[in-house]
């Protein structure tokens, strides 16, 4: 099997698996946790006047559905993630508020959407896990119409975003079996080198690239805190298969190290992004 199979099998198991079923469960708390960069992604969708919206990686559908909202009936928009779970919450979540709006089950990088079908490309996040991102790049411009929109946000470096590596490398320790993160491989940071994230736009068929460091103030209830590591990021995905005592030491010691983000009942931590744009090159 040859190495990007791999990671796209790795893929697939992840995010149809307890990954995305923790995803799902969380769905409440990590959409208000990254609201911010919802309200962003909505408001490129007005300034860019567009009315046929495709959301890449749309996971739950939190995104997906407020932008619809936001195009009306007269729009349409279309939620596009390779995790079953995910996107049969996010059907549930349009058909309990009424939004039009539809999803496909489909990994963005392969999947055959209609040609020039949308005017604007957007993701929350989404667009960081491609094993070839050329490859799925492209594939995301032959959806698009001439000169339509890619508006995606992005983590930096996890240098600059102590929060989410902090479980890790408090657990690390006690969990020696946590995954490694790949440098420039399909992840969480996939897309913190903003030069590669140039050259791959430049490559499969985008132009007037804009790649701009964002630095937002999140939040989460202090009450959830325990329930964000122990089922999100390398250490939820091992932890389960701790024993008890391990299990219990883990939450001692990595809950101690969140400490200096804990505000009252809040805990809050600067998220530290790319906010991208580029248009479709003519064809």
């Amino acid at each position: 099997m040859d190495i990007e199979r791999r990671i796209d099998d790795e893929q697939a198991a992840r995010w149809n698996g307890p990954g995305g079923h923790a995803w799902v469960d969380a769905q409440a708390v990590l959409d208000e946790v990254l609201r911010p960069f919802e309200d962003l992604l909505v408001e490129a969708v007005a300034a860019e006047h567009a009315e046929h919206v495709l959301d890449v990686g749309c996971g739950s559908g939190g995104t997906t559905v407020a932008v619809a909202r936001r195009l009306g009936p007269a729009g349409r928009c279309v939620g596009v993630d390779i995790s079953e779970p995910m996107i049969t919450a996010a059907r549930a979540r349009a058909e309990r508020e009424g939004t039009p709006v539809s999803f496909i089950r489909a990994d963005a990088q392969e999947h055959v959407f209609e040609p020039a079908a949308f005017d604007l490309v957007i993701s929350r996040f989404g667009v960081m896990f491609f094993n070839d991102p050329v490859r799925a790049f492209a594939n995301l411009r032959r959806a698009a119409r001439d000169g339509a929109g890619l508006r995606f946000v992005a983590w930096r470096s996890p240098e600059e975003n102590p929060f989410m590596t902090t479980a890790e490398r408090a657990a690390a320790p006690i969990l020696p079996n946590l995954p490694a993160r790949r440098s420039d491989g399909p992840g969480q940071f996939g897309l913190a080198d903003s030069d590669r994230v140039r050259r791959i736009l430049e490559e499969s068929g985008w132009s007037g690239i804009d790649i701009r460091p964002i630095d937002v103030t999140c939040t989460l209830p202090e009450r959830e805190l325990v329930g964000y590591f122990t089922r999100l990021g390398p250490v939820g995905q091992v932890l389960p298969d701790a024993d008890e005592q391990t299990r219990a030491k883990v939450v001692e010691t990595v809950r101690a190290a969140f400490e200096p983000y804990v505000r009252g009942s809040e805990v809050r931590f600067t998220a530290a992004c790319w906010t991208v744009g580029a248009k479709a090159k003519l064809s």
